[in-house]
């Protein structure tokens, strides 16, 4: 039996992260980065968390808008939880196409989430504003890299 709590795992973590980063997961999958974000390691896990308020109320309200858009792009429940391959899909997928929908370059790098929100936003002045209907298209063919043992 392990040793392991999860709730207290989830209490530290809620402790250190004050600023929880919506895109959290495409960051940790390296599809995305953010100069607005830190890298925390909490009891041998990676966490990322916000630095800058403002910012991660426009990323929390882009990642809610990909959500609301992409339950029925992905054949979601609207009663289930997210699972972790669909949410995958709906963090890089989303990024990657608002990326190809502003006609930015692709980066080695990676395109960085909040200069991207920042851009969308200059150029289409609201979220709600955003095209989400080609950005669901991206979703829809976002395919996460396979695992090292997959081929």
């Amino acid at each position: 039996m392990s040793g392991f709590n999860e709730s207290a795992y989830q209490q530290a973590r809620d402790t250190a992260i004050a600023l929880p980063c919506p895109f959290e997961r495409a960051l940790l999958s390296l599809c995305a980065t953010c100069h607005k974000s830190r890298k925390l390691l909490l009891a041998e896990r990676e966490a990322i968390s916000c630095t800058e308020a403002q910012a991660n109320a426009y990323c929390q309200a882009f990642h809610q808008a990909l959500h609301a858009n992409a339950r029925f792009a992905l054949h979601m429940d609207p009663l289930q939880p997210w699972p972790f391959g669909k949410e995958i899909r709906a963090q890089c997928g989303g990024v990657l196409g608002l990326r190809d929908i502003l006609g930015l370059p692709d980066s080695n790098t990676g395109v960085d989430i909040a200069q991207l929100v920042d851009t969308a936003l200059a150029r289409h002045g609201d979220i709600a504003d955003f095209p989400y209907s080609e950005i669901m298209r991206a979703i829809v063919h976002y395919e996460p890299r396979k695992r090292r043992g997959d081929k």
